[in-house]
């Protein structure tokens, strides 16, 4: 087990699914989306089929290499400033 740092909980906070929808702003049918293709690392507790959790970190984690591959596709060309229009 890795040392802990100080002042760092623990344990990570689990968020539910929900939660997760709520902070990216998306419906449940993309954070299902995101957990069932592996690319946002969730975890099912046992005792229930809908007790699905994210940490705290793997959503952030998850937020970054967003930002990374954004911008990658950004520099490449891959991505427009009118590509932004219509946005809410």
């Amino acid at each position: 087990m890795p040392a802990l740092e100080p002042g760092k909980p623990r344990f990570p906070r689990l968020l539910t699914l929900a939660q997760v929808r709520e902070i990216l702003n998306v419906g449940m049918p993309a954070v299902y989306a995101l957990v069932s293709s592996g690319e946002l690392r969730a975890l099912q507790l046992s005792g229930g089929r809908r007790m699905w959790r994210v940490s705290e970190d793997d959503l952030e984690a998850y937020l970054e290499r967003c930002y990374q591959e954004t911008q990658e596709r950004i520099a490449a060309g891959a991505i427009k400033a009118d590509a932004l229009d219509g946005e809410d």
